[in-house]
């Protein structure tokens, strides 16, 4: 069979990533805004770190770190170099395609290497109002004065830059976006796929979180800013975004030592924000550790609504999203509660949004997985694939399975197995796409390829130039491309966007029909 062959965009990154990263002090936090708190345990908060030193201290442990912001759920080992933070001004560097900008830049996001710039970008970018009722971090009054860059010319591939690669092979390029450019770096942020439009909600930076909402055309690469009316969520990071009829409902996430039990939804016709309000809502909920039980699965009568948490997991199923998992600031978590939304759409058109919205705490069979954050859920049939995680000591490679029905968990046997956390796991027929994360090491830019049908791993080739190792990145499938936005290296915060073209090497060995038996 001849092989076809198609021209592709080849980009190359240029600046300077650290070459080797020796301890979990890459997955450090490197924020200002005050976050002493690990997502999942107490024992990154700087109250504690004086006498952990004296007695045991865990490997994933630093005191550097103790006054720096930590969204991330490790820190590093005793005896690893500490990252610099510097607090003086610094020269602005030009950076490179792909590379993210220094942290102690306050240039533009939409600014790039004058190499790979059209000549007349400068004099085609408008500026818009510093302000808007939907940006900014909390306190800061808007977005600090920062000014809205306009991309009007993408920045596209030349003849004489591009390879020759196999029409059928999987391959990695940088979008040529273009539009209103965010105008902060992405990491813990969700993007949510509406139709054929991405839409990016909160994150956070090197300077703090954020609140904004920014809107991507995957099929045009046009990057947007619209207005959002209604109940504003507050800036935040590490929430779930879960799609329920063009509404997107947000639970929990956090910025700083601050941490979230709040429900927030957007109606993405309307841009309009709703809050909705719940019995004890943003009231200290019991912990019930033990999710084990012999009886039929029913709630707990004496808790009402989650605890507040972050880097949890959210899936849709029957009407009803499912929350697993994540970190409360004290400990991990491994319990799982419900949101009925079943009546969402009523609720919001009668203008009583508690009316149709339950929390449910839901108790499962069998030995559950050990409390995690950071981890990945897909929803597969009626099943919850669990993949990864950590609870703030050790970075977790196992591969759980949840019968939504049945409610019982069951972990894979794995042939091979891989460490992950702070990953992406994106559905593309009959395989998991887990894309980066953080291994217990160092990040990585690899692709890991589950098979959903026989729960084993298995390589696949992959060609172009891929995104630079980071985590905390999101991905999402459309029209036939993987798209990867932003993310962390342990360093810097990434604004780029990446798309992987799937191409035939991706489908062609797909099982179309199949459902996991657990």
């Amino acid at each position: 069979m001849a092989t076809a062959s198609r021209v592709r965009q080849r980009k190359h990154y240029q600046g300077s990533i650290a070459s080797s990263m020796p301890g979990l002090s890459d997955a450090v936090d490197v924020d200002n805004d005050g976050d002493t708190l690990s997502s999942l345990s107490a024992n990154d908060d700087a109250r504690t770190l004086a006498a952990m030193s004296q007695s045991h201290r865990s490997p994933y442990l630093h005191p550097t770190h103790q006054a720096t912001a930590s969204t991330s759920t490790f820190n590093a080992h005793s005896n690893s170099q500490s990252i610099p933070v510097s607090s003086s001004p610094q020269t602005p560097v030009p950076t490179a395609p792909g590379t993210p900008r220094i942290s102690a830049s306050r240039r533009p996001s939409s600014l790039r290497h004058a190499s790979n710039a059209a000549p007349t970008e400068a004099s085609q970018t408008a500026k818009r109002r510093p302000t808007s009722p939907s940006g900014g971090r909390e306190g800061k009054g808007g977005r600090g004065g920062r000014e809205q860059k306009i991309r009007i010319r993408p920045h596209l591939p030349h003849a004489d830059n591009v390879p020759l690669a196999p029409a059928t092979t999987m391959y990695w390029s940088r979008a040529p976006v273009h539009g209103a450019l965010p105008m902060h770096n992405m990491r813990a942020h969700t993007v949510t796929l509406v139709d054929h439009v991405a839409w990016m909600f909160g994150g956070c930076d090197d300077k703090g979180c954020w609140r904004d909402v920014y809107c991507f055309d995957t099929e045009t690469m046009h990057w947007s800013h619209p207005e959002m009316l209604g109940d504003i969520p507050p800036p935040c990071r590490a929430h779930t975004s879960t799609l329920v009829d063009r509404k997107m409902v947000i639970f929990g996430g956090g910025q700083g030592p601050v941490y979230y039990d709040t429900t927030y939804i957007l109606d993405t016709t309307a841009r309009r924000w709703y809050a909705p309000n719940f019995p004890a809502q943003s009231q200290p909920q019991k912990h019930i550790p033990d999710q084990q039980s012999q009886n039929p699965s029913s709630p707990v009568p004496d808790a009402v609504h989650p605890a507040p948490r972050r880097a949890h997991t959210a899936v849709l199923y029957m009407g009803k999203i499912y929350i697993f998992g994540g970190g409360n600031g004290l400990t991990a978590l491994n319990d799982l509660w419900t949101l009925d939304v079943s009546r969402l759409d009523s609720s919001l058109r009668s203008g009583s949004t508690e009316s149709g919205l339950k929390w449910s705490l839901i108790k499962t069979h069998g030995e559950p997985p050990t409390p995690r954050g950071y981890h990945t859920a897909n929803l597969i049939g009626n099943v919850m694939v669990v993949v990864g995680g950590s609870d703030g000591r050790e970075c977790f490679s196992d591969v759980w399975c949840l019968n939504l029905d049945s409610l019982m968990w069951t972990q894979v046997n794995l042939n091979v197995s891989h460490r992950r956390l702070s990953h992406t796991a994106t559905q593309v027929g009959s395989y998991l796409f887990i894309v980066g994360g953080h291994d217990g090491n160092s990040y990585n830019s690899e692709i890991l390829f589950y098979n959903l049908v026989n729960l084993q791993y298995e390589p696949r080739a992959v060609r172009g130039t891929p995104p630079s190792p980071r985590g905390y990145h999101v991905t999402i499938v459309a029209d036939s491309r993987l798209f990867l936005f932003g993310g962390f290296n342990g360093h810097d915060v990434f604004d780029d966007v990446y798309t992987l073209d799937l191409a035939g090497a991706a489908y062609l060995p797909q099982v179309m029909s199949f459902r996991i038996e657990v």
